[in-house]
């Protein structure tokens, strides 16, 4: 018995190819979908945030543009009071607690002197102030919003200012606000009030990357160096980009720049708090998916089985088909689909053929090897199957013309070819259910079923012109003798019959070969003789 176990039945075939034909679309398309939506939703998430930071950043200008009006205001009222300290301190007081833009207002003479402040706990009061951002003002004699710096107060601040007039238009000096980026201020709260609580934040940089507003205040005066939003805000772009953050973070940030300053906005969010709806997402859906697939999955192995197991029991009677009993094993398989009883019959009746047969079929040569015509049995077999179903048929016996001369003139090899040209010249002429036959060594007969004597001549002579006709390499033309009779008109005996075939063949070789002799053809209708064509 071989060994199959290494090949896989029907059974898990099925099972298989259904399963990934099922599991196979569905993951594909719940990954296909999962991709979808992870994009889109990182994509609304970069464009959220960059809206964000526009907006902040709008928002922060005009924060920015409200102040120096303040601060053009107050500077307007001080014209005329620089002189009076009093008047200063009730101004700078004002001006801080109004609307509590600043977390300190400052009043300059035109020198940097320092005339009034609120509140007063900053001693800096007749101080003369030195700092770059104190002489930009001074300098410029225009509003400006400095860049961050370390005051000799030691808060890292803004410096917002306003130029101070006399009603001549001679310069007096600057009333100025600061914002402490490392305390509360009107700009932290702005900043810090946002509406994302997932692990979002918003932070400001300037112009040289250092950033001014955090909600960790530590970080405040940190130079931040190869991220790609703060690279983008370098060169004055706004837009949107997924980014890993100083900390190792993936993150979708975007990002605005304040028009008045230069400064950069940037809102971000972790990727994987973006992310996580999504992915509780599709674990729902698997989850819920997940019952009606086992049960698919139940209805699959079942239906397997159901179908697997009529072509199990008919393989098994396939592969013990020489046992007496398999006959009667195969009879009893309940094939309850078509193909299974199809094959259920077939294979009841191959046993049966088999046993019958089985020896004759592997002693069984019907062919003759060197032109692929029957040969004898296969003759016999024809002429057996004719004469039980009185199937009438004309014989035509032929012999090759001085064959001797062409095995010695050109060889066996030269002999065997001019054999198997004159096989296929008798293919050529006949029907389909005709017998062609090589029953000797140069000698041929072709049975025609169910032809009369005058169509089995006039096969016999168009295959004696052709054979004449053709020429072949080496040996160039030769000819054939033909003799024909025709059973049960010649005869009613087939034994007889064929005699008469061969009878006339040798006839037509006495009358000078390359001719057809057709029995039964007389020089008078009284007389039993050959005739020759």
């Amino acid at each position: 018995m071989p060994n199959t176990s290494y090949k896989m039945d029907l059974r898990r075939l099925i099972l298989v190819l259904t399963i990934c034909s099922a599991l196979i679309p569905f993951a594909n398309t719940f990954y296909a979908g999962y991709l979808v939506q992870r994009q889109q939703l990182i994509d609304n998430t970069l464009e959220g945030h960059y809206a964000y930071a526009n907006k902040l950043a709008r928002s922060t200008d005009d924060f920015l543009q409200s102040a120096l009006q303040q601060l053009d205001y107050s500077a307007k009222l001080l014209g005329p009071h620089m002189g009076d300290e009093n008047y200063l301190s009730q101004e700078a007081t004002r001006l801080r607690l109004q609307t509590k833009s600043f977390n300190s207002v400052t009043v300059l003479d035109h020198t940097g002197y320092v005339l009034a402040t609120s509140p007063d706990t900053l001693q800096i009061k007749g101080k003369t102030l030195k700092s770059a951002n104190v002489l930009e003002a001074l300098e410029t004699k225009k509003p400006v919003i400095s860049s961050p710096y370390l005051a000799i107060t030691g808060n890292f601040i803004i410096f917002i200012s306003q130029p101070v007039f006399a009603a001549d238009g001679k310069f007096l000096g600057v009333v100025g606000g600061s914002i402490y980026l490392k305390q509360e201020s009107m700009l932290d709260t702005l900043l810090g009030s946002h509406f994302y609580h997932d692990g979002s934040y918003v932070y400001v940089v300037d112009k040289s990357k250092q950033i001014i507003y955090h909600p960790d205040g530590k970080r405040v005066g940190e130079r931040i160096q190869n991220n790609a939003a703060i690279e983008q805000l370098h060169e004055g772009e706004s837009g949107h980009v997924p980014l890993v953050n100083s900390r190792g973070v993936e993150m979708l940030a975007g990002y605005a720049i304040v028009p008045s300053t230069g400064w950069g906005i940037v809102a971000q969010r972790p990727r994987a708090a973006t992310l996580a709806p999504l992915n509780e997402l599709m674990r729902s859906v698997l989850y819920k998916t997940l019952p009606i697939a086992i049960i698919m999955l139940l209805v699959i192995w079942w239906s397997a089985r159901r179908i697997a197991s009529p072509l199990r029991q008919l393989a098994n009677g396939a592969h013990d088909m020489d046992k007496p009993e398999t006959a009667q094993n195969i009879q009893s398989v309940k094939s309850w689909y078509f193909e299974s009883h199809e094959l259920k019959k077939a294979m009841i009746k191959g046993i049966g053929l088999l046993h019958r047969n089985i020896t004759k079929l592997r002693e069984d040569v019907n062919t003759d090897p060197l032109t692929g015509l029957g040969n004898r049995r296969h003759l016999d077999a024809a002429i057996a199957e004719f004469q039980a179903q009185s199937i009438p048929f004309a014989v035509v016996a032929l012999d090759i013309d001085h064959f001797k001369r062409v095995n010695d003139g050109f060889g066996h090899d030269a002999g065997d070819e001019v054999l198997r040209l004159l096989a296929l010249q008798m293919r050529e002429v006949s029907r389909l259910d005709d017998v062609p036959c090589r029953v000797g060594g140069e000698e041929f007969l072709l049975l025609l079923p169910k032809a009369p004597l005058h169509s089995a001549a006039q096969v016999a002579e168009r295959l004696r012109a052709l054979v004449e006709s053709t020429p072949l390499p080496a040996v160039g033309h030769i000819t054939v003798s033909l003799g024909v009779s025709a059973w049960p008109d010649s005869d009613a005996d087939i034994k007889t019959v064929f005699q008469q075939a061969d009878a006339m063949l040798y006839t037509a070789k006495r009358g000078g070969r390359n001719r057809v002799a057709i029995y039964g053809h007389s020089v008078s209708p009284s007389t039993q003789s050959a005739a020759l064509i």
